[in-house]
């Protein structure tokens, strides 16, 4: 059986993360299959939504191996309750940037 290693190279993974606007310090969540390429867009401002609002940190992110698990798991942090269970798992990053 190949290492775990090369397994993940085998498969293409989807991203869900997390940004923080360096402006503002809100949050931008999102999806990708390339998060370094998606990451250079958000902050170079091809992205409409979060131009005005950029340079951002990527605080967070999750792999998965499905796409509709990373957008399933986007949509719940965009709920009330999931934007309470992020900022309860990041509670010390969080004390530590303001």
């Amino acid at each position: 059986m190949p290492p775990i290693a090369s397994l993940l190279y085998t498969y293409l993974v989807y991203y869900l993360y997390i940004l923080q606007s360096e402006k503002d310090g809100n949050f931008y969540t999102g999806t990708t299959s390339d998060l370094k390429r998606r990451f250079k867009e958000h902050n170079s401002g091809k992205n409409f939504s979060t131009a005005p609002r950029r340079p951002f940190k990527l605080i967070y992110y999750e792999a998965y191996l499905l796409k509709t698990d990373a957008e399933a798991r986007e949509k719940y942090l965009k709920t009330s309750m999931g934007r309470r269970v992020i900022r309860k798992q990041l509670a010390n990053y969080l004390m530590g940037s303001k």
